[in-house]
This record gives structure tokens, C-alpha cells and sequence, in this order.
């Protein structure tokens, strides 16, 4: 029932990225339309911001959460641009691109011309030692093997393997592209993660030869004029005062925007009838009960099944696993850290056996996040199969990092200090058949209950600029209806 002539009251369930992109455009949308909207923002945590969570701390800028965001995405840099924070961007240090893996206990710098783990260069590939000769002359068959494309999705894995070989998969592939997602290759969705890959086997007939096209037709990236070169020739951006600096600039952006923050909202209930003064109540923990038009939600997919699972079948939001990582920050001496880096971290094979998947030499990646005389690292703990590590207690995880770095690049030198960040069930696994089951649940959403809307991660996109482009599009679909 939608009530004409009357302010339309709408409840966003959830405080991360997501859901204050989503109120942010709900909110300027409306304005630029002349439609009437009440804004409520509601989350379980005392603060917004969601994963998001800078540290500032003796000089250094420490990301607890994501820690930056391809610049090639723009949905990010136009909302930036919106708040009036494009001014405080920054580039990834540019002697601090190189990525290295391990392999065999020692570090190996990335092939160039790798495009996410797939090679294009094949006069650099064929000299990497990352791969046996073996392992290269396998994926090089991608070039001579007829498509076997299917008609539906398949998973990230299977593909791979298909195409260029299980031994490219497991040293660079798997730790590569599964560390985005912390997940299993053999699980996720291709089509919901890297559909370029399948396009490039249906279009050219291979991977290779369709990615190394892929790269020479695709358009110049598009930066915005009013960006400066040095941010529009960088990968990765971040803010010079940490990726929170977008939490503060939405937070006063939203300033008009009821909350009820650390109140977590326990049910949704539809409400029928000519009289119903609205067309659902959210009841809060608490037991508050805030009346909505429409109700939007972008909390984690199990979050969203306990809300929708008595009133609509959410088979697919159940399909949509969660894997527990850790993030493990170490700050040192320079002076006892006998190690120069020229890069800007490594990846970790499951195949080497350590507790960390990954490290991020922050202080050479992002010049601004210490101070000259220290050095900061990311350590990053915990993937789909391997979750324990990441539970560990303080001090045993402190320590299993610590021996894993010490090991790794050959030092003794001792932390000043350690942050650790535990993030439970906070990385989505999109299945096999994801895009359709999405549509699937968001078409019976609209059927069974109207004006309820599902957005965020979980769905569109694990990335900072994915959940704000998903956040927007939500806002005008409900918009739209008004």
C-alpha cells in the first residue's frame, strides 16, 4: 500500500558502506525529485561505518578493516567527489607496486603482464620460477584447446584448471584471486566474480588470448578530469587520513537522518488493512518500533535471512556462506628491521603451510600511514577451509604471525606494538549460480513483499566502490516506486 500525498518513511537496516551510501542517495535523490522521504538508519553497533574502521595511532594511519580500492571503479570517487572529500585521496606509493608470492619457503615478484593471475606477457611468463616448465607449457595449451565453454556458470576453479592447469591455479591463481574473497576457488561463482574470464573463453576461445585482448580494446580508464595524474595512474587509492574520512563525510552528509545505533533490529512485520498507519514495523531490540514504507536492507545474508526467513522463502540468502578472517598489524623500528622491500607484499599459497594468507608492506605501499623512521605491515589471517587461525587467542595469534613474518623475510626484529582485528563471518562466498539466484530472490521480494529490498556485499560486489554503486542503484529502485 502506498500512501499518497504523504512522506514515505524508509528504514535502512544496517550502518556499513552500504548502508549509508544508500541512505546518501535515498536522501539527495529525493530532494532532486520533490519527493518527501523520512530517513531512518538502523544497526546493532554504537557506531556507523560498518567494517570500516580506521586507527589513528603514535603517527601512523591503521586500516582495521579494507584498507583501499581500485581506482578503475568509480562509484567511490564520484561519491568522494559528492561529499567534498576528492581532496584527501591518495596514491599507492609508486616504487611500491611489485607484488611478490612464496613458493618453496622463497619470495618470487609476479610475472609482468599478469592480469589477475593470468599471463599476457608470454616472454615474461616463461621466465617466472614461480611454475615448473611443466606448469607453464600446460598453460600455454589454453592457447591450442577448443572452447568448452558452458552455458550456464561454473566455478572460479573448475575454469581455471580447465583453461591453464592445476598448477597455476595453486601457486598463483588460488592465492591471487581467492585472497579477495578469502574463498575456495572450487566453490565460487565465476560469473559473480570474474565474468571477464568466461567472456574471454566464449569470445576468443581462450582465456589468454581473450584477456590479452580484452586489455588491447578495452578503453583507456576514464578518470575524472578533476582528479590529479598521480591519483588518475594509480591502481589503488585510499584517503590521506584513512578510508574512515568517507564514514565522517556521510555521517555529516546524513546529519538529518534519524538513527538508532546500537539497536539491533530483531523482525520485520508486514501490516495489512485501509487503517495501517504504515506498511511494516521494524522492531528493534530494544522494543522500539519504527514504522516504514519501505525497508532496506544490507546486512551480512545471514543477518537478513534471520529478519526475512518468517515471511518469505530465503533459500538463497542460505546459499551464501561466510568465511572468518583476521587482520594482524605490526609496527617495528626501521632501525631493527633488517630488511629493505621493494614491493608492496607478498601472497601465501595454502600449499607453504603458514598462518598468514598474505602480507601488505603498508608503509612502502602507503607512504602516508608512518612515520619515516618505523615500518608497518598487514598480516592477514584466516580463508575458507582454515578459519581457526583466525580465532586464535591475542597472544597465540600475535606470535603464529610473528614466526610466520620472521620466517618469511629473514628478521628478528620485534614489534612496537601489534593490532589485531578479528572480523567472524564477515567475507561472502558467492556460489555457483549466484546472479540467478539474486534475481531470483530479489523478483520474489517485490512479489511476496513489497517495498522490502535486499543490497550490499552480499549480492553485488565484496568491494568499497561494488557496495556503493549497489547502495545507489537500491536507492533509485525504491525511489522509483514512490
Amino acid at each position: 500500500m502506498r500512501r499518497i500525498g504523504m512522506v514515505d518513511r524508509i528504514v535502512v537496516i544496517g550502518g556499513g558502506i552500504s548502508g549509508l551510501s544508500s541512505a546518501f542517495y535515498l536522501q539527495r535523490e529525493a530532494e532532486r525529485q520533490g519527493k518527501q522521504v523520512k530517513l531512518t538508519i538502523v544497526d546493532g553497533a554504537p557506531v556507523l561505518g560498518g567494517k570500516i574502521n580506521t586507527l589513528q595511532r603514535d603517527g601512523f594511519v591503521i586500516e582495521k578493516g579494507p584498507d583501499s580500492f581500485l581506482s578503475r571503479k568509480l562509484p567511490i570517487i564520484e561519491l568522494a567527489r559528492e561529499l567534498g572529500i576528492e581532496n584527501e585521496l591518495t596514491a599507492q606509493n609508486e616504487n611500491g607496486k611489485t607484488a611478490y608470492i612464496m613458493r618453496n619457503g622463497k619470495l618470487h615478484a609476479m610475472p609482468k603482464g599478469m592480469v589477475l593471475g593470468i599471463p599476457t606477457n608470454l616472454d615474461t611468463f616463461m621466465q617466472t620460477t614461480l611454475l615448473s616448465e611443466e606448469g607453464k607449457a600446460r598453460s600455454l595449451e589454453d592457447l591450442e584447446m577448443p572452447s568448452e565453454a558452458p552455458d550456464g556458470d561454473e566455478s572460479l576453479g573448475d575454469f581455471l584448471s580447465r583453461r591453464i592447469g592445476s598448477e597455476i591455479v595453486k601457486h598463483i591463481s588460488e592465492p591471487l584471486l581467492a585472497g579477495i574473497y578469502a574463498g575456495d576457488l572450487s566453490k565460487l561463482s565465476i560469473q559473480a566474480t570474474f565474468p571477464q574470464f568466461a567472456e574471454a573463453e566464449r569470445q576468443y576461445g581462450s582465456l589468454i588470448r581473450g584477456t590479452q585482448m580484452q586489455q588491447k580494446n578495452k578503453a583507456p580508464h576514464q578518470a575524472p578530469d578533476y582528479l590529479p595524474d598521480e591519483l588518475k595512474n594509480s591502481v589503488f587509492l585510499s584517503f590521506k587520513d584513512g578510508l574512515s574520512t568517507m564514514v565522517h563525510a556521510l555521517d555529516k552528509a546524513l546529519q538529518s537522518v534519524e538513527r538508532r545505533l546500537g539497536d539491533a533490529v530483531v523482525a520485520i512485520k508486514p501490516l495489512n488493512g485501509e487503517d495501517a498507519a504504515s506498511n511494516y514495523e521494524v522492531v528493534l531490540e530494544s522494543g522500539e518500533v519504527v514504522p516504514a514504507d519501505d525497508v532496506l536492507i544490507t546486512v551480512p545474508a545471514f543477518r537478513a535471512t534471520e529478519l526475512l526467513e518468517p515471511l518469505v522463502d530465503v533459500d538463497e540468502l542460505r546459499a551464501i556462506n561466510y568465511v572468518s578472517v583476521a587482520n594482524v598489524v605490526m609496527a617495528f623500528e626501521k632501525s631493527t628491521f633488517d630488511r629493505a622491500f621493494d614491493g608492496s607484499g607478498f601472497l601465501v599459497p595454502r600449499s607453504e603451510g603458514l598462518r598468514i594468507t598474505a602480507c601488505t608492506w603498508t608503509s612502502n605501499k602507503w607512504l602516508h600511514t608512518s612515520p619515516d623512521d618505523k615500518v608497518l605491515l598487514r598480516c592477514y589471517v584466516g580463508r575458507a577451509g582454515d578459519e581457526e587461525a583466525a580465532m586464535l587467542p591475542d597472544d597465540e595469534l600475535k606470535q603464529a604471525v610473528l614466526e610466520d613474518i620472521q620466517k618469511v623475510l629473514g628478521i628478528d626484529a620485534i614489534p612496537i606494538f601489534t593490532e589485531i582485528t578479528r572480523m567472524p563471518r564477515s567475507m561472502p562466498q558467492y556460489p555457483v549460480g549466484h546472479l540467478e539466484n539474486t534475481a531470483a530472490l530479489r523478483k520474489r521480494l517485490a512479489a511476496e513483499l513489497p517495498g522490502v529490498y535486499v543490497t550490499g556485499a552480499a549480492f553485488g560486489g565484496v568491494g568499497l566502490p561494488d557496495c556503493i554503486r549497489s547502495g545507489k542503484e537500491a536507492a533509485l529502485e525504491i525511489l522509483s516506486t514512490l
